[in-house]
């Protein structure tokens, strides 16, 4: 049995928690909600004796309003554990606690907003967490369907194709267990200096291009019981591709894989889930190799 860890956001805002104990459900998986709080209580008090009274009370009455929120979206028969944690570094008390690789998914309301002097804990747990992702979108398509993979088949690299298999398989896990379709799109970029520079034809590189990918495509087939006819190559950018996919089959859910780049290079660069996510209204789960 898999774990989920579910992280419960300020009450008026979380959609987490209805999320995950929804999926922890259907996936026949445990259940873990954390709930994180904090204070500057040396600003209240310099007394240390007021200040241990003062974050008593407040874990407990954060737990108190987590667990009411945890009762009101409870499957039948679930059990689930509730930790309340005294921290400011929510990432890095995610990353460590995730670090053992016991959790099968992390499931968090999503902020999607960042900029270069502003990291959000979104994207520093797409780039760092050890286990897959789950943002749960605030705003989403009307009656939402199947569960949409992002594979990329254009790479020959060794840890790309293992990463294919790695989202293939959570995907058609995740499309089972919600009773959905499986939809796999796979962008085929098309270089735009050759474009500009006339040197070559966008159709014949993108037919070509889907040629070359047809060998990865009858592997992952065969391994993971799915149809050829299920894969969808399309030009373009990755991102723009895959949210116009998303866009017109609605789909509840788009797996996708993310290198987890850090640093300045991964701000100015940023990567193909993250940049997913910016266009895209509904829920994305990021899976590393």
């Amino acid at each position: 049995m898999g774990k989920i860890l579910i992280v419960a956001d300020l009450e008026q805002r979380c959609l987490a928690t209805p999320r995950g104990l929804q999926l922890a459900s259907r996936l026949g998986h445990e259940v873990e909600v954390v709930a994180f709080i904090h204070a500057p209580l040396k600003a209240i008090t310099p007394d240390a004796g007021k200040q241990r009274a003062v974050r008593k009370q407040l874990l407990a009455d954060r737990e108190q309003q987590v667990r009411a929120r945890i009762d009101q979206y409870l499957q039948v028969g679930q059990q689930v554990r509730l930790t309340v944690v005294w921290e400011k570094d929510i990432h890095r008390w995610l990353n460590r606690q995730c670090a053992g690789g016991d959790y099968d998914m992390v499931v968090k309301t999503g902020h999607r907003s960042e900029s270069l002097v502003h990291t959000s804990t979104d994207w520093q747990l797409l780039r760092e967490c050890p286990a897959p992702v789950l943002l749960v979108a605030k705003k989403k398509w009307h009656r939402v369907r199947p569960v949409l993979v992002a594979l990329d088949l254009a790479s020959g690299k060794p840890a790309k194709k293992a990463l294919n298999h790695k989202l293939l398989g959570a995907a058609k896990a995740l499309a089972e267990a919600l009773q959905v379709e499986l939809e796999i799109i796979a962008a085929i970029p098309v270089p735009a200096v050759l474009t500009e520079l006339d040197l070559v034809d966008p159709a014949t590189y993108a037919r070509s291009a889907r040629e070359s990918m047809q060998p990865q495509i009858t592997k992952l087939s065969n391994a993971h019981g799915v149809p050829e006819s299920a894969f969808r190559c399309k030009r373009g950018a990755p991102e723009r591709v895959v949210a116009s996919r998303a866009a017109k089959v609605r789909a509840q859910v788009v797996v996708v894989g993310t290198v987890g780049r850090k640093g300045v290079k991964a701000r100015l660069l940023g990567n193909t889930a993250e940049k997913v996510l910016l266009h895209l209204k509904t829920d994305v789960l990021a899976v590393k190799p």
